[in-house]
């Protein structure tokens, strides 16, 4: 039947997901940030440190995990989910999706496809996200059968999935049941959001006819083989290429801007004696809220967020002359945190 049809082909072996670190891009410029020209920072009230005066000490940039598709490899985890192929199972545990898609000639190949290439990948999605619905339906009915209530929410959610899903509409363009509370557990992969790049040759910038399905603010086009030759080089030399090819920043920057923003995930940081680090967190997020982020106690104790924005700390050139120029600041509680400010949480435990 078709479910069966549809499972053997969702099953069937396709890449190895590898494991990477990603990390906020273009950090290097939080050495504006302050430390005593002693080493030695100011005690204040409530337990808070005051930040010092010129910043010397390691950056810790914030991370995320990045499984890589590669084709050929047997999956890591051999953990399934009733049956699923082990790949999908351990995609499921991803928050983003990011599809790289050739749009390039190769010697010896077909012409590049893209839309249809990206097509395919999202009905393999597709296929997948159904099965799990599929089956859950097959035991709400049984449960029923046997007397068991089924929860009314969860099963008209299960169905609305079903008719998209049987329409080769992914989950992600339907929000109420991309975010379903209800469907959470099932972290259905056509409901993660999706990064699709467009890999061009190294002459060619522009993106191509896109389908109603894939909205422009969800693509990129990136040229590989030139940011390849640009992380070889020096950055002098990296940079006079990238006049000269129309690149504004490097494809991993770009892309790890883009994942954040697709989230809905920002960046701020604090000054500590032995470092400056980033955290992340959602946009949005109340000062009170980002401070947990830290410790539970920097919450529980909370007083005050001394504030300094990005864009202030790069028109002073360093964070004493953007006190001298009354740009720092303080917030209370309920203030949400901007992509980019520094901040020292005021706190008393």
């Amino acid at each position: 039947d078709r479910l069966s049809a549809l499972e053997n082909r969702a099953r069937r072996p396709t890449r190895d997901p590898r494991n990477g670190r990603d990390r906020d891009p273009g950090f290097d410029w939080r050495r504006r940030l302050p430390q005593d020209r002693d080493g030695q920072q100011q005690r204040c009230r409530g337990g808070h440190r005051q930040p010092p005066d010129q910043w010397s000490g390691p950056l810790q940039p914030a991370e995320g995990d990045a499984d890589d598709e590669r084709p050929g490899g047997q999956p890591q985890s051999s953990e399934k989910r009733s049956g699923e192929q082990p790949y999908w199972t351990q995609v499921r545990d991803c928050d983003a999706l990011i599809h790289c898609v050739r749009n390039f000639d190769l010697f010896g190949t077909q012409p590049p496809t893209p839309l249809e290439d990206y097509r395919q990948l999202d009905q393999e999605l597709i296929i997948a996200d159904l099965i799990v619905v599929e089956k859950r339906l097959e035991r709400l009915e049984l449960d029923q059968k046997r007397g068991k209530k089924a929860d009314p929410e969860e099963l008209a959610l299960l169905i609305r999935c079903r008719e998209s899903l049987e329409n080769e509409r992914a989950l992600r363009a339907t929000p109420e049941l991309a975010t379903a509370h209800k469907l959470r557990g099932f972290a259905f992969l056509s409901a993660k959001p999706q990064l699709t790049l467009f890999n061009n040759a190294d002459e060619d910038d522009q993106r191509p006819a896109l389908a109603d399905d894939l909205e422009a603010a969800n693509t990129m086009v990136i040229r590989g083989k030139l940011e390849q030759e640009l992380a070889r080089m020096s950055p002098e030399e990296a940079a006079e290429f990238q006049a000269e090819f129309g690149v504004s920043a490097a494809a991993a920057d770009r892309i790890i801007q883009r994942s954040y923003a697709l989230q809905g995930l920002i960046s701020f940081f604090t000054v500590g004696e032995d470092e400056v680090r980033a955290w992340t967190i959602r946009r949005a997020t109340p000062a009170v809220d980002a401070a947990e982020v830290i410790h539970s106690d920097i919450k529980k104790g909370f007083i005050r967020a001394e504030v300094l924005a990005y864009d202030d700390l790069m028109a002073a050139g360093s964070y004493a002359e953007a006190r001298k120029q009354g740009t720092t600041r303080l917030e209370g509680k309920l203030y949400e945190v901007q992509d980019g400010d520094i901040i020292n949480f005021r706190f008393n435990v």
